[in-house]
């Protein structure tokens, strides 16, 4: 059973998912795109309204992960919780706040001569602290790039899934007929149902992980079924939140619980072939590979390129089809591009306390930057 995304179907999945959120995005920000709607408006309408469902196929994907990463994990004390809690942050926060960076300066760049509403305002340093501990949503403040909002609660949703391996574990000390894989799946499907049926509808919890445990748990509970499957064993918990989810979404028909569904459907059915990669695995196999490892860097990077990208071809060709489209093309090829150099240099190398202070400080050099030129700008 594969614990990281190094199998062929979730590398699949991720690589999918990856170009979905950046098409998503230069759909819906703007300028470029509502050129080329005038001519493709059901191309850009389908971008805008169903690209961004890729976002459940990442949380589904990242509970089926982290279930296989917390698999073995015996006894889950706080000193360990907290270290494990710190390896995630930083593993967000240094390829995030090098984003930040780039995006924070680009907008101050382009600004003069790109009024836009996808430009943030001018970031107070109180911002930008709240930025670097991931709580700019928690405290009602505008986010500096698209997507913020995503990591702030994939750290949310880890932080959950290590209070509920804790729980588990604890009570399968209390009633030790019990073991902590069931207790963890029963406290899963609690959350789920929770999810399902109570907290998804309400719209203002949408900063927070509850509003998004239900696709988590179902990934979780879709690692915990095909772990039972290939021990010959029956796992009822995944058919459990399948029959939630269905009543759910018959009471409120909606796309993003049939995506979560869809795709925890097929990482418990998928054949064992599937998660390794295709014989004689070419250059197209090797790319989605490449992308799937970099996604998390171009998901934080893509957005100051997308808006350096709109600038420019927003100002020299402004209502041209050829150049938006291509440009939009141009946008997403870039975003790999800088994607790929952020993972190589910022999200690969072993993250740090020192590489952390490092790209903070970088990240208020860059703030203070953008002061300077707004400034400037007057």
């Amino acid at each position: 059973m594969p614990t990281s995304g190094r199998a062929w179907l979730i590398d699949l999945l991720k690589a999918l998912g990856c170009v979905l959120i950046v098409l998503h995005h230069l759909a819906f920000y703007g300028p470029m795109s509502d050129v080329v709607m005038g001519v493709w408006p059901q191309l850009i309408e389908w971008l805008f309204d169903r690209a961004r469902l890729a976002v459940q196929m990442f949380l589904v994907c990242a509970g089926f992960l982290t279930a296989g990463s917390l698999r073995h994990v015996m006894r889950l004390d706080a000193p360990l919780a907290a270290q494990w809690l710190w390896r995630r942050y930083l593993r967000l926060s240094l390829p995030l706040l090098a984003a930040l960076s780039v995006v924070v300066l680009v907008s101050e760049i382009i600004r003069p001569g790109f009024d836009h509403p996808s430009l943030s305002a001018l970031p107070t340093w109180w911002q930008a602290w709240a930025h670097v501990f991931l709580l700019q949503h928690l405290l009602d403040l505008e986010a500096l790039s698209a997507g913020v909002w995503y990591v702030a609660v994939d750290f949310q949703l880890y932080a959950l899934a290590m209070l509920v391996l804790a729980v588990a574990q604890r009570l399968s000390r209390w009633k030790a007929h019990t073991r902590a894989e069931v207790w963890c799946n029963r406290l899963w499907l609690m959350l789920a149902a929770a999810s399902l049926w109570w907290w998804s509808g309400i719209e203002s919890l949408d900063d927070y992980a509850l509003y998004f445990c239900a696709s988590y748990a179902m990934g979780w509970l879709a690692y915990q079924t095909r772990l039972a499957r290939m021990a010959g064993k029956i796992g009822f918990s995944f058919g459990i939140v399948v029959i939630l989810g269905a009543v759910a979404l018959w009471l409120d028909p909606n796309w993003r619980l049939a995506t979560a569904l869809t795709v925890a459907a097929l990482l418990v059915a998928a054949p064992q072939e599937w998660f390794a990669p295709p014989e004689g695995c070419g250059l197209w196999c090797r790319t989605i590979q490449a992308i799937s490892r970099m996604s998390y860097a171009v998901f934080v990077v893509h957005f100051g390129i997308s808006l350096a990208v709109n600038a420019w071809v927003s100002q020299r060709w402004p209502d041209q089809l050829l150049p938006n489209a291509l440009g939009m093309l141009g946008s997403l090829a870039l975003s790999l591009l800088a994607g790929a150099l952020l993972f190589k240099y910022v999200e690969q190398p072993r993250p740090t306390v020192m590489r952390w202070l490092r790209w903070v400080g970088i990240f208020m050099l860059s703030v203070a930057l953008a002061m300077h030129i707004n400034s400037l700008a007057g």
